[in-house]
């Protein structure tokens, strides 16, 4: 019996909404990592993006525990001297809440090529509406 391999041509995509409302936020970064990775299929292999594409609506409403709005910070520089900025958790959430997703998710993917074509395939909302209703997403509850 041969060794099977997937190839890119044969990977079924499909397109998933996840409500992130009242979800923790680590918990519900590694459900879409998992998806955009394609391991719950059977046909994962670690070389090919075998995932599918995630909508994540609702991005601001999502939960925390501790005191992770005031302890955890965001860092972003300019690229100057003494540009480095910080944000807290609750500032960013107020801000830009599709970051706190999309750096959660980022932080869970590989870090090379592969990483960057599967992260792309993540779509992050505020709010319950998104634009992909043509691609007939299915409601993927956690």
């Amino acid at each position: 019996m041969k060794t099977f391999v997937t190839k890119p041509a044969e990977v079924e995509r499909s397109w998933y909404v996840i409500d992130a409302e009242g979800q923790t936020l680590g918990r519900l970064a590694t459900q879409i990592a998992v998806l955009l990775r394609g391991k719950h299929k059977p046909i994962y292999s670690p070389s090919v993006d075998c995932g599918d594409f995630v909508i994540v609506v609702n991005a601001e409403k999502i939960q925390v525990t501790g005191r992770r709005l005031e302890q955890k910070k965001y860092y972003r520089h300019s690229g100057y001297p003494g540009g480095l900025s910080e944000i807290s958790l609750r500032d960013q959430l107020q801000k830009h809440p599709n970051r706190v997703i999309e750096a959660a998710v980022r932080g869970m993917l590989p870090k090379n090529k592969l990483g960057r074509k599967m992260f792309k395939k993540m779509k992050v909302y505020t709010g319950s509406e998104h634009p992909h209703e043509a691609q007939q997403p299915v409601v993927f509850e956690l």
